[in-house]
């Protein structure tokens, strides 16, 4: 096979649904495709329903299995140095080694990463950063985190880097997040966690607000009310960006990172959103660390594939 031929899979595997994209060997995206994820039987079927993807879409691309130097397979849990994943509750997955079951599947080589890493290092690698380290988080339905040291994602002794969702400084939260602990910045600070604030400050005060008069309340409601200068919208929005900037401020004062980059839905809110949560930042973070730059996230939901594709191709490259 000629070098020219190579080409690689960048998987991102969801709650909802598995996102796919087919990259050639100078990490041009070619396809992009998504399915279902079924987690029906604890999940059983993903990794087959994706090995049929694989094998079906190569032959649709016109391609034999033996173009297919890789895959990349992100993963929404925490995932070991040797590919072990470590469960993924909202999969259904206890501890497997998901790479080493989809390889056996598809005859390919599979290398396996957390999907916030790997969002991490698509951004880090598509947006062409001249910084050597980068803390990427990711504001969706819950919150995560990956950080980038020398071009590289940190998966930490038990797979569990930089998630900084599961760190605890809401002090006064007395309900448990999914993970089991209570006081999580998830609980704050994710898209459900700025339902459930606003909700409480609706439940707490008699206060006029349009929130009142929606049929559904989602984050991105919330965020658009609150620029409209709805009183609860903001003081909802305040509180989110208050705790995301003391949660910024914690990690930087472990890996001081050169730039901090915000993904996911939430993201989407842009200045109005990263203007409160700089502020936050920089009241609570060691002072070396005050001027880091807090921006804004550029591939959205492909962020997942891009990082799995690139780092089933670093992996090949070194091999």
């Amino acid at each position: 096979m000629m070098k020219s031929d190579m080409y690689y899979y960048g998987i991102d595997i969801g709650g909802t649904s598995v996102k796919a994209g087919l990259f050639d060997k100078d990490g041009k995206l070619c396809g992009k495709f998504e399915f279902p994820t079924n987690k029906e039987e604890g999940g059983s079927h993903i990794l087959q329903d994706i090995a049929d993807f694989v094998k079906e879409q190569t032959v649709k691309s016109g391609l034999l299995s033996e173009n297919i130097a890789g895959i990349g397979l992100g993963v929404p849990g925490s995932v070991m140095a040797d590919g072990t994943v470590n469960k993924c509750v909202n999969l259904g997955w206890g501890v497997i080694n998901a790479g080493k079951i989809l390889e056996d599947l598809t005859g390919i080589p599979v290398f396996t990463g957390n999907d916030a890493n790997m969002a991490a290092l698509g951004e880090y690698c598509e947006a062409g950063m001249k910084v050597s380290s980068m803390l990427f988080v990711t504001l969706g339905t819950g919150v995560g985190g990956g950080i980038i040291i020398d071009g590289k994602p940190l998966c930490g002794a038990n797979g569990a880097a930089a998630e900084i969702g599961h760190i605890p400084v809401v002090f006064d939260e007395t309900e448990r997040c999914n993970c089991g602990k209570t006081g999580c910045l998830e609980q704050v600070a994710s898209a459900t966690g700025v339902v459930r604030t606003a909700m409480r400050f609706l439940n707490e005060s008699e206060q006029p607000s349009s929130l009142r008069n929606q049929n559904y309340i989602s984050a991105k409601v919330i965020f658009d009310e609150a620029k409209s200068g709805d009183a609860i919208a903001m003081k909802t929005v305040e509180r989110v960006a208050e705790y995301l900037g003391i949660g910024l401020a914690c990690a930087a004062g472990i890996a001081d990172p050169e730039c901090i980059m915000l993904g996911g839905g939430m993201a989407a809110a842009g200045d109005f959103l990263l203007e409160l949560v700089r502020s936050s930042y920089q009241k609570n973070v060691f002072h070396p660390s005050r001027n880091t730059p807090i921006i804004q996230a550029k591939l959205g939901n492909d962020a997942g594939i891009y990082g799995a594709a690139h780092l089933v191709m670093n992996m090949m490259q070194k091999n």
